[in-house]
Formats: C-alpha cells, sequence, structure tokens
C-alpha cells in the first residue's frame, strides 16, 4: 500500500507501518499519528495531533480539525446516493456523483467502529460513542450513542468537563 509523492505531510508524523497505510493526494497536519491499514483519499485534510487508529477509511471531502481522535475501524461516506451504474448501466465516473464534504471540529472523539455519513458536521469537543451511525449533525460538545446515532448525555461546556469524561 503506498504513500503517494502529492501527499502533503506535517512535521513529526507517525505513520507506524507506512508500508500498510494507503494515503494519497490528502493532507496531514504535524504531530499526528496514523496506525496501519488505514486509508485517506484525496482531499481528506487531517489537522494537527490528531489519532487515525488502525482500519479507518477516511474519504475525499473530509476535514478533520486540530487533536481529534478517530478510533479503530471508523468510516466515513461521500456520496448520499452511491451506485455503481448510471441509468443506463455505463459504470460511474466522477461527473456521475457528487461529493458531499464532511467537517469533525476540534477535539472531538470518534469512538471504534462508527460510521459517519456524509454532508454532516461533528461539533467541537463532541464524541461520538462506538459503533453510532451518524445521520446528523453533532453539536459542539454533545455525547451521542446508537444507530442512529442520538444525544443521550448532557453536553460537554467546558474543558473541565472533557477530561471528566476522558477519566
Amino acid at each position: 500500500m503506498p504513500i503517494t509523492k502529492d501527499v502533503q505531510i506535517g512535521r513529526e508524523v507517525r505513520i507506524f507501518h507506512p508500508e500498510l497505510v494507503n494515503l494519497y493526494g490528502c493532507s496531514i497536519g504535524d504531530e499526528t499519528r496514523i496506525g496501519s491499514f488505514v486509508e485517506i483519499q484525496a482531499g481528506a485534510t487531517i489537522g494537527a495531533r490528531c489519532k487515525i487508529s488502525s482500519h479507518s477509511f477516511i474519504c475525499e471531502g473530509v476535514t478533520i480539525e486540530d487533536e481529534v481522535f478517530i478510533g479503530h475501524g471508523v468510516m466515513f461516506t461521500n456520496d448520499k446516493y452511491p451506485r455503481a451504474t448510471t441509468a443506463d448501466g455505463r459504470p460511474q465516473g466522477a461527473s456521475d456523483w457528487k461529493v458531499e464534504p464532511t467537517y469533525v471540529g476540534r477535539g472531538a472523539s470518534i469512538g471504534s467502529n462508527a460510521t459517519i455519513l456524509c454532508g454532516i458536521a461533528i461539533g467541537a469537543g463532541a464524541i461520538v460513542g462506538a459503533g453510532a451511525v451518524v445521520t446528523r449533525d453533532v453539536p459542539a460538545g454533545a455525547i451521542v450513542t446508537g444507530v442512529p446515532a442520538r444525544t443521550n448525555a448532557p453536553p460537554l461546556q467546558t474543558t473541565a468537563d472533557v477530561v471528566r469524561v476522558k477519566g
């Protein structure tokens, strides 16, 4: 699996097993850590001091701000209506679908095996529980879990609240 020459990698980025990732046309911020079997597609942006855990997929159109945690096996999507072919049976090309952008705010945490549908924003400091399917925007500081993801706790208000939740 390659790291192509067009990847913009910040200083002190750690890719633990570079031979086991697939990074192309993306931007990775300073001091970010990337685990094995991660794919980050062209047009995706990862901020500084993020942790991207193994087996995660970050597609074109995803912007992840600084200090975000992405758990193992997190999947992002970028097409609301995915199809293999057009109505007349031709394989779809780039002009046959639209990339829907997705945004993850600073300091958010996304638990393992969460699925993030496209066209949404996850606010700064929000927490998405493991296995959640996020189908709509998540406010800053909110804690969401389940399928579909719903708020199940009071929102975090301060950095001290975030530290308290993290233990």
